[in-house]
């Protein structure tokens, strides 16, 4: 039985644009190539916010986030975790032999901009890592006002896993001064997964140039100068389906929906979530104030099988998702995200008040 996706990634994906992933291939060094991807391009740049360059990659957001920590960091980072994608960065780093050091709240909690200013201010860093939606938690951390405490560290580049919020909350890239930007497909942005995408800025990829063993496939700056040099073009065969029905989506967004209607409608939703979880006796992970427009974490006061609730839902048509690691079955996560409608999520909320009774 096909089952309604309310987990935080892969979406449920509408019929139109998976039939755009069989639009017939074209040849990956022609101009209509060069075309369909300065089109991605542009609507990027106008859903990041930003008129830095944009660069897509055949991957998950995790190879962007590889690529960008082993390819700026010169000198030393620092990651800011807040759950476990938090921690993917520091493993990236550690695996990848990138000096860096871990700062890691309690999972509920945000990054303070007060923390990074701390760190930032010893002067050992050249790069600083946040996850602006952490989906183990449920948390958004305030890049508005880390932002006003970065102004103070010019020097140091500022690296973001927007990977479950871009394209469900507004993120204004330039005006933040973010220098790598990282989303991918399947979450937000409503399409299967297997690319990802970012922004980046000319300062970082001349600190880049620091940096000897980029790697090859993830080597920001090499995708940096196909992009610019030939231009709109790649060094490796990129996933031109995916491009098909990313050019689809992106202007469906931003022609149809709308980007300000598009986040109105993920906050109504996120809302929505946690006004039933309260309602139905449960409490919400996350501290309030900092709570993800895209996904709700919800601690299991109940304690009931997070498992068995599951295979009843399923049985109906429908999945959430369990807790993440070690939260697995003390919450679960209801998203929230990418082309889903209220009106749909009611269905489910409805539904869900009948099963947690059983």
């Amino acid at each position: 039985m096909y089952k309604k996706l309310f987990i935080p990634g892969p979406v449920d994906v509408s019929q139109d644009i998976l039939d755009a992933f069989a639009t017939p291939m074209i040849g990956h060094r022609t101009k209509d190539i060069i075309a369909l991807q300065e089109r991605i391009s542009k609507n990027l740049q106008k859903l990041f916010y930003t008129d830095n360059t944009i660069i897509l990659s055949t991957s998950s957001g995790t190879g962007l986030m590889e690529g960008a920590i082993r390819s700026f960091t010169a000198k030393r980072a620092v990651v800011f975790s807040v759950g476990a994608f938090g921690n993917r960065w520091a493993k990236l780093a550690e695996t990848n032999a990138v000096p860096f050091d871990k700062v890691e709240v309690e999972w509920g909690n945000p990054t303070l901009p007060e923390v990074i200013d701390e760190y930032l201010a010893t002067g050992k860093y050249d790069v600083f890592t946040v996850t602006h939606n952490e989906t183990t938690t449920g948390i958004m951390n305030p890049v508005e006002a880390i932002a006003e405490v970065r102004k103070k560290y010019p020097d140091v580049l500022w690296l973001v896993d927007a990977v479950s919020s871009m394209g469900g909350a507004k993120i204004e890239v330039d005006k933040l001064g973010i220098d790598v930007c990282i989303t991918s497909t399947q979450k937000c942005l409503g399409l299967p997964p297997g690319m990802s995408c970012c922004s980046v800025t000319e300062r970082a990829i001349e600190h880049g140039k620091q940096v000897k063993n980029r790697g090859f496939y993830f080597d920001i700056l090499n995708l940096y100068k196909f992009v610019k040099e030939k231009p709109y073009q790649y060094p490796t065969t990129p996933s031109i389906p995916h491009m098909f029905a990313l050019d689809k989506q992106l202007n469906r967004i931003m022609n149809e929906e709308g980007l300000e209607v598009r986040f109105a409608r993920h906050e109504t939703m996120a809302k929505m979530v946690r006004k039933w979880a309260i309602d139905n006796g449960f409490e919400i992970l996350g501290r309030e104030g900092y709570l993800s427009n895209t996904v709700t974490t919800i601690k299991n006061t109940k304690e009931i099988s997070i498992g068995d609730l599951n295979k009843r839902l399923g049985e109906r048509g429908y999945m959430i998702s369990n807790g993440y690691g070690a939260l697995k079955d003390k919450t679960f996560r209801i998203a929230h995200m990418a082309d889903r409608k209220p009106e749909d999520l009611q269905k489910l909320l409805d539904i869900l008040t009948e099963e947690i009774d059983k």
